[in-house]
């Protein structure tokens, strides 16, 4: 019991660091990058973070469950399976991105870059979860952190006594040598592991199978991170490039909130509530569900204080009057990030019991209603349009899914017993 606290502690030292390098980083661009350049940043990003989904198809929701329900003897097996989707996938989706280029939603000078780490983020995306679904949430951590996290130190350390490698190509490279990085130690280690079966045929039909599983889930995934991926093309296309850029550093503090929910919480209770509702134990589902719910409730309120005190003077030390005029911009933001954090919950309680539409219906509406409400509050208010949205999105999906976990999840396992 010790040696996993001990674990755990580490694992949230490792992702505070991670989180603590992304939020220096991201302030250090505001500081050193012109707002415009910043903007791109952040579409980029963006873009490159909804990318993800096509190559990856959401299918790790399938296959982390599929492992599960087998020996370790035949999990090389099911990664084999997938590695070969995958490849199918690149085939067909890295010719399509290229739109994003000749539509000319990104510039063209960022294609290379893009290109080269979408593929980088996909791998060790994939890795640090399959690192996690075994248990071995120690070395995702430490993938998250070459990959997230050390690479974002270097480059706020070299900008900030080399001034000519004040660009985005700089930041850009620093990015892809820190995903090799984290791409190469995933790799050692999963071989390390020893796992069998590799030398099973492919299925083909498992892959199926598993694909029309995971793509309704991507339905949603794809609603819900379009989100964060529409919002900041509309924001732009109301409030200018440079005015971007403020969103784009607002929105990197407030989720830096989800970033270290997922480090602390989440990646440490939901694979227990898939485990223990598979073996019928309700008590330890519904200490799971608690845990789950105080720990997000208590960091968000914490972090939401701390975040309200320390803005402003952060912003004073940027001392660039544009971030400090957006700043109307922030509570909107931070709200909107806490309604989305208090959402997966529930998201993940209805997960782990296999309840997979309440969620994917909540994600679809909730685009609709952003869309909708954005595009209402866009002709009144048009520069807090989108965080207005984004607010009544994910209180939408909060209310959703939190009326679906009662009405559907048995009495035994709900948290609240009589």
């Amino acid at each position: 019991m010790r040696n996993r606290n001990f674990s755990k502690l580490i694992n949230v030292a490792i992702r505070g660091v991670t989180l603590l390098s992304k939020f220096m980083l991201i302030f250090f661009l505001a500081r050193f990058l012109q707002p415009a350049e910043l903007g791109v940043y952040g579409l980029f990003v963006a873009t490159i973070s909804y990318s993800l989904y096509l190559l990856g198809l959401d299918f790790y929701t399938y296959s982390t469950r599929e492992l599960f329900k087998c020996d370790r003897c035949q999990w090389g097996g099911i990664l084999k399976a997938q590695g070969a989707l995958t490849l199918v996938l690149y085939a067909v989706f890295l010719p399509a991105l290229g739109l994003v280029f000749v539509a000319g939603l990104l510039p063209l000078y960022v294609a290379g870059w893009f290109f080269i780490l979408v593929v980088l983020e996909h791998l060790t995306q994939e890795l640090g979860r399959l690192l996690v679904a075994i248990s071995e949430q120690l070395f995702a951590s430490i993938v998250l952190l070459l990959r997230s996290g050390i690479w974002g130190v270097v480059i706020t350390v070299l900008m900030f006594f080399e001034p000519g490698s004040r660009s985005l190509d700089v930041v850009l490279a620093g990015w892809t040598l820190g995903a090799i990085a984290a791409l190469l130690l995933g790799v050692y280690k999963l071989n390390s592991i020893g796992l069998s079966g590799w030398e099973l045929r492919v299925d083909w039909r498992w892959i199926a199978k598993g694909v029309k599983v995971a793509f309704v889930l991507l339905i949603a995934t794809l609603a819900i991170r379009g989100l964060f991926t529409f919002d900041r093309y509309w924001f732009e296309h109301l409030a200018g490039l440079e005015s971007l850029g403020a969103y784009v550093l607002f929105m990197g503090v407030c989720t830096a909130l989800i970033s270290f929910l997922d480090a602390g919480v989440f990646a440490f209770i939901y694979p227990g509530l898939i485990g223990s509702y598979q073996a019928q134990d309700a008590s330890e589902f519904r200490s799971g569900v608690r845990k789950l719910l105080t720990q997000t409730l208590l960091i968000s309120g914490a972090f939401s204080v701390i975040a309200l005190i320390v803005i402003t003077p952060l912003l004073a030390w940027l001392d660039k009057p544009l971030y400090s005029a957006q700043l109307y911009l922030f509570p909107w933001l931070l709200f909107a990030t806490v309604l989305y954090a208090l959402g997966m919950v529930p998201h993940f309680a209805l997960y782990a019991q296999g309840r997979d539409k309440p969620i994917i219906h909540s994600h679809i509406i909730s685009l609709i209603v952003f869309v909708a409400a954005t595009w209402g509050f866009s002709r009144y208010w048009p520069y807090l349009a989108v965080p207005m949205g984004l607010c009544l999105s994910f209180l939408t999906i909060l209310c959703w899914k939190s009326w679906s976990f009662v009405r559907l999840t048995s009495a035994q396992y709900r948290i609240f017993q009589s």
